[in-house]
């Protein structure tokens, strides 16, 4: 991991700080994270999981998609045979239906930001420590990078 990051921590220059000697100097390098992250396997292995937990909530609200169209076409098709307190039923049933599909969807994807942020937030904390250390190692006083997952 060390030897990832230190291949990616790139020297910019030396800056003559003003400081209040004028031979200190600041060492200045720059790590690309999202760069390191894609290249460790946990990278994989996170995709996989994301991907198997969104197959798993889309095939749930596939199935309630196809539950409301069911039940919509069949309104549709009766709706002029029906007594008037059977339709405003069913007219109450198709709105809750849609009313929990918009929730669910919600839902679903209030889960994958949770579930992504769950298996990151380790992976980046490991990738920090490692700029860390090798930015401490190299004697870099400052390292840049872009803002990562929040």
């Amino acid at each position: 991991m060390r030897k990832l990051v230190l291949l990616f921590v790139l020297a910019l220059g030396t800056i003559a700080t003003q400081a209040q000697t004028p031979t200190a100097s600041s060492k200045i390098g720059y790590a690309d994270v999202d760069y390191i992250f894609s290249q460790m396997p946990e990278a994989k292995q996170i995709e996989t999981e994301l991907n198997s937990t969104q197959t798993a909530l889309k095939k749930q609200i596939d199935s309630k998609v196809q539950e409301f169209q069911t039940k919509l076409a069949a309104y549709q098709k009766e709706l002029n045979t029906m007594l008037d307190a059977v339709r405003q039923n069913t007219e109450r049933e198709l709105q809750q239906l849609q009313e929990n599909l918009q929730k669910l969807q919600q839902d679903a994807q209030t889960t994958i930001d949770n579930k992504r942020t769950q298996l990151m937030e380790p992976v980046y904390k490991k990738v920090g420590k490692a700029i860390e250390d090798v930015a401490k190692e190299n004697g870099y006083t400052f390292v840049l990078n872009q803002q990562i997952g929040g």
